[in-house]
């Protein structure tokens, strides 16, 4: 029998996790930004599920604020896979609740995020939500489990994370509450990669080195230029070969000069990174110490 290297390794507890969840859960939900991470999950679902449909529809929470290519490659993917594509606007939900836009220089809607997500678990009784979160993201990600238990607020509490113990996944859950799960949790972003490279998997340009026109933010971050920032006049502005490492909300997911136009050189790139892709460039997760433990104990995904 041949050895199983460390991507068949990978793909195989995450086929389990995906199966796992089809298994256990009634109304299950695939979280599909069009970034890299959520394509390699649909992927990944192929190979779990496949030759019949994914026993789950892929759901997208839209800030408004996504950049243009990201947005018109997961609708093409959506509908080269045959599968179902819910997308629920933050805008919406904003005006439904009566929400405050946020403002300044680069507004981020992602907060909001929190809300137009809950509304859509509710709406479709969405009992368990798959995402790409990876362990080596965020350090508040590290406190996930692969099946993290949220309350029937959407809350989340890093100290009732039940133990996974001999890859035994518990979703037993109380009338209200949802389980978020990480099938792709104990990967790295150069795990992604990889898998991306030997499996031969298209992604958004925007990934791949190109010419953009970048605002320079005071820490020296290149961010994309967009209609949605509000610049001063003396912003500095300039044209730059960039790639994004990670694509959130347009606002506040900054570029990285780079020349990698392959996916070989993009795996050069990231072996001499030494700050990991949302350290680099989501400016959301420096707000504070806890930002993205702060959204996530709220709701966020």
């Amino acid at each position: 029998m041949p050895t199983l290297d460390y991507l068949d390794r990978l793909e195989a507890e995450a086929i389990h996790i995906l199966r796992e969840v089809a298994g256990q859960f009634e109304r299950p939900a695939l979280l599909f930004s069009g970034g890299k991470d959520s394509i390699v999950l649909t992927r990944l679902a192929e190979k779990a599920f496949r030759p019949g449909k994914f026993p789950f529809p892929l759901v997208h929470v839209d800030t408004g604020h996504n950049f243009p290519e990201v947005l018109a490659f997961r609708d093409a993917l959506a509908a080269q896979l045959g599968e179902k594509l819910v997308v629920r606007k933050v805008e919406d939900t904003i005006k439904q609740k009566g929400l405050q836009d946020p403002t300044g220089k680069y507004p981020s809607r992602n907060p909001l995020q929190t809300y137009t997500l809950l509304d859509v678990i509710e709406e479709f009784e969405f009992d368990a939500c798959i995402g790409g979160a990876r362990r080596d993201e965020e350090k508040a990600r590290a406190k996930e489990r692969i099946f993290s238990v949220r309350d029937d607020f959407g809350q989340w509490d890093p100290k009732r994370q039940r133990p996974e113990l001999w890859n035994i996944y518990n979703g037993k859950i109380q009338k209200g509450e949802n389980v978020r799960v990480f099938p792709i949790s104990n990967w790295t972003e150069l795990d992604v990669w990889n898998y991306i490279r030997r499996e031969n998997i298209a992604l958004p340009e925007i990934y791949f080195a190109h010419e953009r026109q970048c605002v320079v933010l005071p820490g020296g971050q290149l961010l994309g230029l967009t209609e949605h920032l509000h610049l001063d006049a003396d912003d500095e502005i300039v044209s730059r070969q960039v790639r994004f490492r990670t694509v959130g909300d347009a606002t506040c997911t900054a570029a990285v000069a780079s020349d990698a136009s392959t996916v070989e050189d993009i795996i050069a790139d990231i072996i001499q990174a030494k700050v990991s892709e949302r350290g680099a460039t989501r400016l959301d997760d420096t707000i504070s110490e806890t930002g993205m433990e702060d959204r996530k104990r709220n709701g966020y995904f």
